[in-house]
């Protein structure tokens, strides 16, 4: 599949909203919340993290946009805050070159590797990581739940085991 690679800015950053809409409801989906995609807030999101100088770039393939990533650079370390891809081109390739384009842009700084937060229940996205050979580093967030919040999981870190 041919797949077109471009830099995001705010004059063209409306084309991907949409995907950003969609990125923030599945994300909410790993948690267990039911939404409806919010292209008002995926607006503004994008035009925070475009005026925040984070490069963002988006994937089109047949002239479509088929998903984007945005990245966080405090050098000489580069973040991958996101990398999504529409339901129809998952599986063609586009997250590989975003993630082609973010290694880039990581060498660019001299650096030989990017930097994630990803979702425990992200299972794609970690699959994806490793088939790409990243591991995990040394990160665990821990809160209290919610009031309202159901934890119906466990999940083992090291020899802790707590509720998820």
């Amino acid at each position: 599949m041919n797949i077109r690679i471009i830099e995001v800015s705010e004059k063209n950053a409306d084309e991907i909203v949409p995907l950003t809409a969609d990125f923030r409801t599945a994300l909410k989906s790993y948690k267990g919340i039911v939404s409806a995609p919010d292209p008002v807030s995926a607006k503004a999101e994008l035009s925070e993290y475009l005026s925040s100088g984070f490069p963002v770039y988006a994937a089109f393939a047949k002239d479509r946009p088929a998903g984007y990533m945005v990245c966080r650079i405090e050098a000489p370390c580069v973040w991958m805050e996101s990398l999504f891809v529409a339901q129809a081109f998952r599986g063609t390739g586009v997250a590989d070159q975003l993630l082609e384009r973010a290694e880039a842009l990581a060498c660019s700084f001299g650096e030989e590797t990017l930097y994630f937060n990803v979702h425990p229940n992200n299972h794609r996205m970690i699959s994806f990581l490793k088939r790409h050979g990243y591991t995990v580093l040394n990160l665990i967030e821990i809160r209290r739940p919610y009031s309202n919040e159901t934890l119906t999981q466990k999940i083992e870190v090291g020899a802790h085991r707590f509720d998820y």
